[in-house]
């Protein structure tokens, strides 16, 4: 059974283009899985998970996501933060969010362009960790997922490329949890980046930083690697996700 109030905040990263996807592609939060948008699903699964505040990142197509959310029935408030940098990296889209990071709750901060199963987002509230990263086994070799690397169960290193020793990785599923402290953590470095004008870079980044600065110790993982989920970055995901994701989830 799901509690009826989680007490923290979810941020969800949508502001980008999505690329990869083609030209005159949707913002990959709107694309729809089953006859509901992935934007909808994070938010019935959010709202079945107990998390009923809400903050998104809204950039390319902003009307078009302002529609959605808008067309969505929810217990909880939804607040829209404008990124008009959204071409920029997602660093600026995290840069947008800082006030909410700052909010003294804890957070989940996720990707807007994954399917996913609602157990997932279950695991990560139940983790006993209070800053948690989620990670699949199941990784495909190459630079483009991100690395989730573990040394004697600790977390020590966080990268498309790691450059730490390590046992074993996993990919990161893009969802996270932090506390209070952390969060704030996060915003101060985020904003130190944006600052010194590196806004090509990836939200990624100063999350590694602060891996690498706490060498690992205030953070755990999930192992999700039984659950069905799927990050869509390029048009061939699409199918992968109407046919081996979509069949299989609890949403």
């Amino acid at each position: 059974m799901q509690p009826d109030h989680c007490v923290c905040r979810a941020l969800i990263l949508a502001a980008g283009r999505g690329r990869r996807m083609g030209a005159e592609a949707p913002p990959k939060a709107l694309l729809s899985f089953g006859g509901k948008s992935l934007l909808a699903r994070h938010l019935t699964i959010l709202d079945a998970c107990g998390v009923h505040q809400v903050a998104i990142t809204i950039g390319y197509r902003a009307p078009d996501l302002r529609n959605e959310v808008a067309r969505h029935e929810r217990g909880g408030s939804v607040v829209l933060i404008e990124n008009p940098s959204f071409r920029d990296g997602s660093i600026v889209s995290l840069w947008h969010g800082r006030d909410v990071l700052r909010s003294g709750m804890p957070i989940l901060l996720m990707d807007a362009d994954v399917l996913y199963d609602r157990r997932v987002a279950m695991r990560l509230l139940a983790s006993s960790h209070k800053n948690v990263f989620l990670l699949d086994r199941a990784i495909e070799p190459g630079e483009e997922p991100v690395k989730l690397c573990i040394d004697n169960g600790r977390i020590v290193d966080f990268h498309k490329r790691p450059q730490i020793d390590h046992q074993w990785h996993g990919e990161s599923v893009g969802f996270f949890r932090f506390s209070p402290s952390i969060a704030a953590e996060l915003a101060d470095r985020v904003e130190g980046y944006v600052n010194a004008g590196q806004t090509h870079l990836e939200y990624e980044e100063p999350i590694r930083d602060m891996v690498l600065a706490h060498g690992g110790r205030d953070f755990g993982f999930e192992d999700i690697s039984d659950l069905p989920w799927i990050e869509i970055d390029f048009p061939e995901d699409v199918q992968r996700a109407e046919t081996a994701v979509l069949p299989n989830l609890i949403a």
